[in-house]
């Protein structure tokens, strides 16, 4: 049995996946388990123990397409569902098809006219609700990410012993603290705060003034930021990549929201209950997207008007 599982981007995505290759693992351990993704996140799942071999796109995508034709693989798991995904589809035809409902009507509708008609469920059960045919259910036991044992911080960064992380980028601008508040709130923090982002994140960040802050945005690969949240005691984020690669460590997580809705099924999914999500629940514009803006459409971008006393009442609020 050859299994293989399709998930191109993006990161937190990706992260969301680790659960239903674990429970395949758990169901056939002695199937071969091959994931085609793309190249770029390779990171992702190299050193994840369930999965035995890669397939990463990076430009060639008929080549790409015939790496996976020789493996022979029997069975297909599709958690993209993408015009990519059916060109895979078109070329493998000996192989059993699995996905889920991407359900994009519901969240057209709920966009567009604020009516609700999406299940009250994570994607995960989505996901394993495609896979009844295999026998495969979700185990409750949240998600995964892996890090390397033997991996080091780039030479000169040195971390406290206690420390909160807040993470935070974001694809898009209304998925973000605006910059006044997140300057507020990092000189005013009380403890030290460490900031975690890519590099397009550098340059929102170095203007931010702490007693106690160490900025490593644009500092760190994505292991090595996943490093920085496995030893911290608590994380901040927003709807974002880190916020699920926090979930996946199972780390005391604040995720603070702004134009997209947990109801999509992309919210934080911990084995156990350390998650606080903040997000304004009264707004008849939200969502006004499925992914975001890079500015409010509406232009008062009152989704994301948290003050720091906020912030800081609900971050207090998690267990450690």
């Amino acid at each position: 049995m050859k299994i293989l599982f399709l998930r191109f981007s993006s990161i937190g995505d990706i992260v969301i996946t680790s659960s239903v290759v674990r429970c395949v693992r758990n169901k056939f351990p002695e199937a071969h388990i091959g994931f085609a993704s793309k190249k770029g996140f390779a990171s992702l799942l190299e050193h994840n123990p369930n999965i035995d071999s890669l397939h990463l796109l990076e430009s060639d995508f008929e080549s790409f397409i015939s790496e996976i034709k020789k493996m022979g693989y029997t069975h297909v798991i599709d958690l993209h569902k993408n015009l990519r995904t059916k060109r895979i589809k078109s070329k493998i035809l000996n192989a059993k098809w699995y996905s889920y409902k991407k359900l994009n009507w519901q969240k057209w509708l709920l966009v567009n006219f604020k009516i609700n008609r999406l299940p009250k469920k994570h994607i995960t059960h989505r996901y394993f609700e495609g896979l009844k045919e295999l026998g495969v259910t979700y185990d409750n036991e949240g998600m995964n990410f892996y890090i390397p044992e033997d991996l080091c911080l780039p030479k000169g960064i040195k971390l406290p012993s206690s420390y909160v992380v807040y993470a935070i980028g974001g694809t898009y601008n209304t998925k973000k603290l605006p910059y006044k508040t997140l300057a507020e709130f990092v000189s005013s923090f009380n403890g030290n705060l460490v900031l975690i982002g890519g590099k397009e994140d550098w340059e929102l960040s170095k203007g931010l003034k702490g007693d106690k802050l160490i900025n490593l945005c644009g500092k760190l690969s994505i292991l090595e930021s996943a490093e920085v949240v496995r030893r911290s005691t608590k994380v901040i984020a927003h709807d974002s990549g880190f916020m699920h690669i926090a979930a996946a460590l199972n780390k005391p997580l604040l995720s603070i929201w702004g134009n997209t809705v947990k109801d999509f099924g992309f919210y934080p999914l911990l084995k156990s209950p350390k998650s606080i999500i903040l997000e304004k629940n009264d707004l008849s514009c939200r969502p006004c997207s499925k992914l975001g803006h890079h500015k409010c459409p509406k232009g008062h971008f009152k989704c994301m008007d948290y003050s720091v006393k906020e912030i800081n009442k609900v971050l207090s609020e998690l267990p450690e």
